[in-house]
């Protein structure tokens, strides 16, 4: 790795950081219960998600983002690895494979809690939805999970 490379990455890395510090201060204290956020903070906190993801992905346009927002999952490289991108930042996928338990830590500070219930059932019936498939080049876990996750959840959301 050069070191311009090394830098990128180093910078990259920060700004994910900063990303995660004003998540969090943008939810504002949260009582010990982990009672979930109002679903203007949900927004707030997707659309930080979602201005990080969209600049690395230039040929995922607005509308197209939109679109996934809506529940229309295309099925390609680019708007796979931006979904992979999103769910990454969430700590749903790593590497291609499903993360369960931080998942559900995630919905429980992400999520408004009357959508918690729904959400827990729709993340264990996707549990396996990426096992098997390869993360390189495609991004195809992403949208297997994302996909199974909207057929399965009522409320659908996603920055």
């Amino acid at each position: 790795m050069g070191l311009e490379s090394g830098v990128r990455q180093i910078v990259s890395e920060m700004k994910f950081h900063l990303l995660l510090v004003c998540v969090a201060m943008s939810l504002g204290p949260l009582p010990q219960s982990e009672a979930g956020v109002t679903e203007e903070q949900m927004w707030s906190a997707g659309k930080l998600m979602r201005d990080v993801c969209l600049p690395k992905y230039p040929k995922v346009s607005v509308e197209v983002a939109d679109n996934i927002r809506n529940g229309n999952i295309p099925n390609s490289k680019d708007t796979n690895c931006y979904i992979n991108c999103i769910l990454e930042m969430m700590q749903a996928i790593k590497k291609g494979k499903f993360q369960l338990e931080p998942t559900l830590k995630q919905m429980d500070i992400m999520l408004p809690d009357s959508y918690k219930d729904e959400y827990r059932k729709g993340i264990h019936l996707c549990k396996d939805s990426t096992v098997g498939l390869k993360n390189a080049p495609n991004c195809d876990p992403a949208h297997a999970l994302l996909s199974c996750l909207k057929n399965n959840i009522k409320v659908f959301v996603f920055p």
